[in-house]
Parts: C-alpha cells; structure tokens; sequence
C-alpha cells in the first residue's frame, strides 16, 4: 500500500493514508524511532497564508480591542489551531488540534508574519493531538487523547515529512475511560524538567464509583512524569477539566484554568484560576462545581476537608482554556510576571460571553490580584455571533503575544508599539 501511495498525487496520497488501518501509522512510529525512512513524500502540504481567507481573517483581527498602545494582526492561516509551542530559536510554532494534525508555522523572514504552515510529521497517525509543549533544551511533545509522543530536535528535523520520534507514555488512561468528551490534553515541562499533562474526566459530574480509579490514576486531575514516561505521580485531583496550565518562572508554582459544571444556570458556578502549592492537592470537584457552589449531585456528600478554592473566579461559563505566564519585555512594566488566559467563549449560556483574552496581576507575595479583560471583540455582544474563538495564548520570541483561534483557524499576533 505504501508503495502504491508514492505514485499518487498528493491529495489521494493523503486520503489513502488516513484510510490506513493504525498499523500503517505504527509502522512509521517504529521507523522514525529507528531513525529510519518513511516513503513519505517530500512534497508535504501547506496551508496558503495569502487570498480571501487571510483577508477575512485581517477584518476579524481589527474588529478585536486592545488597551492603548496595542495592536494585533494576523500572524499565520492554521485550520482549528488549538494549543501553541514556541520554538526556542528557529521561528517556528508548533500548533495542536482537536483532529487529526499538528502543525509547523514558520516566519522565515522574521517579519513577525508567518510565511508557511504546513502539517507536522505527516506519515503518522495523530488523534486529538491538542497538547504541545517545549522543553528547554528543544524537545517537542505533543499530548495527544490517550498517548504521549516526543520529537527531540524538532525545529530541525521538521522540514522533512520524516522526524525523529518516540513513544513517551503508550497510555495515559484505560481505553475504556476513553471519551469523546473532555479528551483534549495540555502539557508542560516543569522547572523540575518533568513532564505535567492535564487528564480532564468525561463527565459533566462524574458519579461516585468512578471515585477511586480516578483519583488513583489521575482523571479529573494532573499528572508528572519523567520525560521518558516514568514515575507517573497524580499533582493535582478534584479538576473538572483544565485546558491551560503553566508554571510561575519566580517560584515554580504550577497554575491552571478549570471549567465548571454545566447547566446550573447562567451564572454559577464560576470559571476557575487555581495555584498548587502542595502536591496532591484536592480542588473540590465533583462536590463543587466552581468556586464554592455546590453540586446537585454531591449536595449530601462531605467534601474533602482540604479543599482549594481558586484564586480567581472567572464569570461563569465563558470557558477559560489556555493560559501563559507573560516573562518578556516588550510590554508595559504593568504586565509583566502576570497571567494571560484565553477564554473560548460559552456554549450554553443564554447571553454568550467570552471569547476574549483576560489579564491577571500577581501580588508581591505570589497571589492573585485585579483580573481583567486584556483584548476583546472577538463576540458580538448583540447579534450573539462569534467571529472567533480564543483557544491558547503564548508568548512569541520578541515578547509579543500569540493568540489561535479553532473557529476562524487563525493564530493572531498581540504586541505593543507605545502609545
């Protein structure tokens, strides 16, 4: 099959691949792990970044408002860009999706515009691969639904359809735990060089005798890993989902987003920005569904003693999905050390919000201070319509902010020129 496939054009060639049964794609891990070759063609395909989609991609960035001296633009076309990794020096993001793909989006000019955006490791078979993060040293991870893949020297070998690739962690959950929901996975390296991914449970409130396996493997929590997959320790239980962490450069303390229960109403319960400041900390669900407000189903069960509340309440359901610490020096004194989060915006509110980009300040003794809305516009507050989704925020090599969005397919760059 393989060998037919290099005879095909392009487009048949990639639709016979995905026809592939998974051995195929496994075949290929194996070969690339051996640094072996694929057969894959060299043409990979890319993504057009000029025409009418970046034309409307443009309108949508202007409609988008910022504090004064600001501006946004469109940095790069990426259908149903999710999470970003910043490469450490050779211009290139590496975008996840709730698909099938990874993409490598490159500005090769350094014109703070990307040139290209093509697929990622094209001859494997990628599910849910929305987790992608850096480690210090050039490794790129990517955290798919249910599996853990490395590429060291990513930023080099990305050129090639073939790139050097190993297995991390077969399976972070027991297949049948697998869902459709909640399945979109986040990571990080720590300051203690171990790997920290996000297991979000299935549920909207999961039911008690899912209680113990949870909890001892981690669902509904997150979890650490050496970077080869081992010792596997649960951090954090009592997390709904969270689709957003990251580490604060002064103290190494590990932050994340949660989102709160559904169909409690339009306000309650809150969204949630937490802080872990002991291992094995308990962050109240499934007894609270956000913040403090108690669920319907564990009204009559005592929650941990231990609980932690957030540090900050987001208005309800406006999902607050990725978030990043702001370390560069091209914005205001004001915004530096804080936290940026990208909220998506809700589905099942009667009047939506979000869609947006929030500021958190921190306090000199590391807590949360004035949160506030950063850039906005992306809803339209009286039609109701989303022109787009925030998805992840992610500071760029000069210190300006990247913002995807999976509705338009856009990553949107933020920087300040002065007022």
């Amino acid at each position: 099959m393989k060998n037919q496939a290099q005879f095909l054009p392009l487009t048949a060639a990639l639709a016979l691949a995905l026809a592939c049964q998974p051995a195929l794609a496994q075949d290929n891990l194996e070969k690339l792990s051996n640094f072996r070759t694929t057969g894959t063609s060299l043409e990979i395909p890319t993504v057009p970044q000029g025409g009418m989609k970046a034309e409307n991609l443009r309108r949508i960035a202007a409609r988008v408002n910022l504090p004064p001296g600001f501006k946004v633009g469109l940095f790069a076309v990426v259908p149903d860009a999710r999470h970003m990794a910043v490469g450490n020096n050779a211009s290139v993001v590496f975008v996840g999706t709730r698909k099938n793909r990874v993409w490598a989006v490159t500005d090769r000019d350094s014109d703070r515009v990307a040139d290209e955006t093509k697929v990622f490791a094209p001859s494997l078979d990628f599910k849910v691969p929305n987790g992608v993060c850096f480690s210090n040293d050039g490794f790129l991870f990517v955290a798919e639904h249910n599996r853990v893949l490395i590429f060291p020297a990513a930023e080099f070998f990305y050129e090639s359809p073939d790139v050097a690739a190993f297995v991390v962690a077969k399976q972070l959950i027991p297949p049948e735990e697998e869902s459709y929901n909640h399945g979109a996975r986040v990571c990080r390296i720590g300051p203690d060089d171990h790997l920290y991914i996000s297991l979000g449970q299935p549920y909207n409130v999961s039911p008690p005798e899912k209680m113990e396996l949870y909890d001892r493997i981690g669902i509904g929590g997150i979890i650490r890993m050496t970077r080869d997959g081992k010792e596997r320790t649960v951090v954090a239980r009592g997390v709904r989902n969270s689709v957003g962490m990251d580490f604060h450069p002064d103290n190494g303390q590990l932050w994340f987003t949660d989102n709160q229960v559904d169909g409690m109403g339009d306000d309650i319960p809150p969204g949630e920005l937490n802080r872990v400041t002991g291992e094995g900390q308990h962050f109240g669900f499934p007894w609270f569904g956000g913040g403090d407000v108690r669920t319907n189903e564990y009204r009559d069960s005592a929650p941990p003693k231990d609980t932690v509340f957030p540090e900050v309440e987001m208005v309800a359901h406006a999902a607050d999905l990725g978030m990043t610490f702001y370390t560069g020096k091209q914005f205001p004194q004001k915004y530096r050390g804080g936290i940026f989060i990208a909220q998506h915006g809700s589905w099942n509110r009667t009047t939506p919000v979000g869609a947006r980009v929030m500021f958190t300040a921190l306090n000199d003794d590391g807590s949360a201070g004035k949160t506030e809305v950063f850039a906005d516009g992306w809803l339209d507050e009286e039609t109701g319509e989303y022109y787009g989704r925030p998805v992840d925020v992610a500071q760029y090599l000069d210190g300006s902010l990247l913002v995807s969005d999976d509705k338009a397919g856009a990553v949107y760059r933020i920087w300040y020129e002065g007022e």
